[in-house]
């Protein structure tokens, strides 16, 4: 099969399996805060990190959402890692709440202080990025349109880890379980990891 994306056949393909296809892809179930302190947390799962050196990563927005205008606003958010145990918090966390209303509250979450940047972290995740922005970019079609949709970079800058998933110098990945968005309504689960050696030649 064979389809330009705005030409495929509905009766074939009534669903568009691009979020299929680019899967898994991990969640970067971000908090932000707006220069009046209010605490905005809401999952992406276009993020992901685009830089080791310095720790660089990046969510996209569909829409100019109240993270994208938060981290505008004050320049900081935190990446906070969504597990298998907290998929139906972070999945509540989704819903489309007026502005102001925190999602840390509906869904049960209880808050953490971050050491650098002022919005909380999750305190339940196991892994939190602390981050500064550096950049908002607004994307483009091939037309030049503006395609509403609106990608935050940042460089993290505080780091926080469970010790109780270090293990041996390393971060046990699949002790933590996160959990990465797929297509549709379907998400996995990382359970079991394989190791392979990058070639040198």
């Amino acid at each position: 099969m064979f389809y330009e994306p705005e030409k495929r056949d509905l009766s074939l393909l009534p669903h568009d399996p691009f979020k299929a296809i680019v899967a898994p892809r991990p969640i970067g179930w971000i908090t932000s805060m707006n220069a009046k302190g209010d605490v905005n947390l809401a999952p992406y799962s276009f993020f992901n990190g685009v830089n080791s050196r310095p720790n660089l990563v990046m969510f996209a927005s569909e829409g100019r959402k109240d993270s994208v205008a938060f981290i505008e606003e004050t320049g900081e958010f935190v990446c906070n890692l969504a597990t298998y145990d907290l998929r139906e918090a972070m999945n509540d966390t989704a819903a489309p709440l007026p502005r102001g209303v925190n999602e840390m509250v509906r869904a049960g979450l209880a808050p953490a202080p971050s050491r650098i940047v002022k919005p909380p972290r999750v305190a339940a995740s196991p892994c939190a990025l602390e981050c500064k922005m550096t950049q908002i970019v607004p994307m483009l079609t091939l037309d030049g349109e503006p395609a509403d949709c609106h990608v935050v970079f940042g460089q993290v800058v505080g780091v926080h880890i469970d010790d109780r998933f270090i293990v041996d110098g390393l971060l046990d990945t699949a002790a933590m379980a996160p959990i990465a968005r797929c297509g549709y309504d379907q998400y996995a689960v990382v359970t079991s990891v394989f190791a392979m050696q990058r070639p040198t030649r």
